[in-house]
């Protein structure tokens, strides 16, 4: 199962989204999910792929937003991965 997969999973079972609305332009906010519900959903993803994101705060509005920023941290882009070398393994 794919990051979009997984995600998709996790708004509808947990959030009760239909996932037909799971569109990247869909606002977060417009599908019912406040501020606090979008810190929830933060710990539910680390939980479920087993990451944990930077302290800094990420502004995330749709979908496509959540999407990007879980293949950012659970994907670094290279340049990311060959600053950290020893980070990539396992």
């Amino acid at each position: 199962m794919n990051i979009v997969e997984r995600l998709t999973e996790i708004l509808v079972k947990d959030y009760k989204l239909p996932a037909e609305k799971l569109v990247p332009e869909a606002r977060l906010d417009e599908l019912g999910v406040d501020s606090l519900g979008v810190m929830e959903l933060v710990f539910k993803i680390e939980d479920e792929f087993g990451v944990r994101f930077p302290s800094e705060q990420v502004e995330l509005v749709t979908v496509g937003d959540v999407i990007a920023y879980v293949q950012n941290v659970v994907t670094p882009p290279p340049a990311a991965a060959a600053a950290n070398p020893g980070q990539a393994r396992t």
